[in-house]
């Protein structure tokens, strides 16, 4: 081989020298360094403007372009002539820096392994372990140096792995895991990744191993620790004090809390309950929410609702346990089932229960004491799983003493009783349902109605004898029949007005806080419509800023202009 090749060939800048140390040959590697300086047949020394030798070592020290290098010398075979390979000091300084900081990577990764609380292996791509870590002794009951330099497969042939996810991954060049279990009988994960070489090939397979126990346990745990956290969530919603709005109907006064967390309270507790109290007060929501509360009845069955007031007698007996086909004259050949039937696994509501005939009561109370029904027609009875909710505004009691209501079934509907109080008897609610049913007519036709002063205090003192209901139906009569923007008492139709001036000047006696109320609802009225902000309304009416404003908010008057 020519000189000039075998010198190319050397990954560092090199030349040879002869005995004279005149240039014979150099690298392109030198060349790049030096330039113009190195020519062949030309003196060493002449290129360098520093060349000093130390012959123990065979070791040059050399400086040329302000460049400073390190040769070592070296014979070539079969002449006397001087082989010199070298480097840029700059560069062997980079080396050194290079191998310190690959040392320091080397050892950060060996204490991550180390300190893994699962178990870590790695093999190269032939199954032979390379590396694996302290935490697969708890996981195999087997001291890690034991695992250096075998192969899996033999490991396994031992017994001593039941099972690896090395050559998978090897084969299917894809993360691959298994569940097995340990030596100790405790569930292990075990799972492999690659790790791929420049050319793509699996060069090592990186193992985690897994001890599931802890994990089963810790989610055992967390599951109960989430249930808890969900109860106290639930008791802390029971007990904060504010207004809240379910399904158009504001909850505002102490009373009606109070009956809300009841029903809460209830709504998984697998009891009938019967709703009490006067036309319009809401009942049938006060039901709706229990089924929506229930995590039971309202993630299997349905809520049906059915008046038992509004249908005839005659019909409501196949309205509620269904008819067989043919059954009667006119009956559907296919049969029909009936509310019971469709709210199986779910709730029925039997609104207005006071007028379900005696006849339907014994058939009734055969339900809830039995939990099957039977068809019109029908010869086999069905079992079925329904919670009953009942309501009436009529007196059970009343109605049992006159024998005109079944005593048994009174007791079995009246489990666990709910009372709502009348809308006059809360009359913190009436203002902010004014409110509620205000937005909501406006929304459906798309109008700005407002009520003005006067006209509210007209409301906060009138007796719903209709309740919710009335007030929901009136606010929505004169949001479409009043021409203009701003609803006053001008615009209640004739039947309220003509009771309006009873009302404000030959009430019956009201409790002191009423009075107190009425009054306040007047004086905040009026200084709404005179004042700009709360400032000034607390100014003139010589009280402190912040009870204005939880005043009006009680009432839920709001500003004309300003700020509130």
């Amino acid at each position: 081989m020519v000189l000039t090749d075998v010198v190319e060939r050397i990954p560092l800048p090199a030349l040879v020298i002869n005995q004279d140390g005149k240039v014979l040959s150099y690298n392109h590697l030198l060349k790049t360094h030096m330039g113009e300086k190195i020519t062949k047949g030309e003196k060493i020394y002449n290129a360098f403007s520093e060349w000093e030798t130390n012959h123990s070592s065979k070791m040059i020290m050399a400086e040329a372009c302000g460049r400073r290098f390190v040769f070592i010398e070296g014979p070539l075979h079969d002449t006397n002539d001087l082989l010199l390979v070298g480097t840029e000091t700059q560069e062997l300084s980079e080396l050194k820096n290079e191998n310190k900081e690959l040392k320091k990577l080397t050892r950060e990764l060996d204490a991550i392994i180390e300190n893994s609380y699962d178990g870590i292996y790695i093999t190269d791509y032939k199954g032979v372990t390379w590396k694996t870590n302290s935490a697969i002794e708890k996981l195999t009951g087997i001291p890690k140096e034991y695992y250096i330099g075998k192969n899996v497969s033999a490991l396994i042939k031992r017994g001593i792995l039941k099972n690896s996810v090395t050559h998978r991954v090897v084969k299917q060049r894809r993360t691959v895991s298994l569940v097995q279990e340990n030596f100790a009988g405790k569930e292990t994960l075990i799972t492999g990744a690659p790790v791929f070489n420049e050319e793509g090939d699996v060069e090592k397979v990186v193992t985690n191993i897994r001890d599931l126990s802890d994990l089963n346990e810790l989610q055992s745990e967390l599951g109960k620790l989430n249930e808890l956290n969900n109860k106290y969530k639930k008791e802390l919603d029971l007990l904060k004090n504010k207004t809240k709005q379910l399904n158009g109907v504001v909850i505002n006064s102490e009373k009606m809390k109070l009956i809300y967390d009841t029903v809460d309270r209830i709504a998984d507790i697998d009891a009938s309950v019967l709703i009490l109290g006067e036309t319009g007060v809401g009942k049938d929501v006060i039901a709706k929410h229990i089924f929506t509360s229930s995590n039971i009845r309202s993630k299997k069955g349905e809520f049906i609702k059915i008046n038992c007031g509004a249908i005839p007698p005659d019909l409501l007996e196949s309205e509620l346990f269904g008819y067989e086909g043919g059954a009667f004259t006119g009956a559907s050949r296919q049969g029909k089932p009936g509310m019971f039937e469709m709210a199986d696994r779910g709730v029925l509501f039997l609104d207005e229960i006071g007028e379900l005939p005696l006849l339907l009561q014994v058939k009734l109370l055969r339900v809830l004491q039995e939990n099957e029904i039977q068809r019109i027609g029908g010869t086999k009875p069905k079992k079925i799983d329904v919670r009953i909710i009942a309501a009436t505004n009529r007196n059970l009691k009343k109605m049992v003493a006159n024998g005109d209501f079944r005593e048994d079934l009174y007791y079995r509907l009246n489990v666990l009783p709910v009372v709502i109080p009348s809308l006059r008897d809360r009359r913190d609610e009436i203002l902010p349902l004014v409110q509620t049913f205000l937005e909501q007519s406006n929304r459906k036709y798309d109008m700005t109605k407002t009520i003005n002063t006067e006209l509210k205090d007209f409301f906060f003192n009138y007796d719903w004898p209709g309740n919710i209901r009335e007030l929901s139906n009136l606010i929505e009569r004169l949001v479409v029949t009043t021409p203009e923007d701003n609803i006053q008492v001008d615009n209640l139709p004739y039947e309220y007005r003509e009771t309006k001036e009873t009302n404000i000047s030959s009430s019956s006696i009201v409790s002191l806080k009423e009075a107190t109320e009425m009054a306040e609802v007047k004086v905040l009225g009026l200084a709404v419509e005179k004042y700009k902000n709360t400032y000034e309304i607390a100014k003139a009416l010589d009280t402190s800023q912040p009870t204005i404003v939880r005043k009006l908010k009680k009432y839920n008057l709001n500003l004309n202009k300003g700020e509130g």
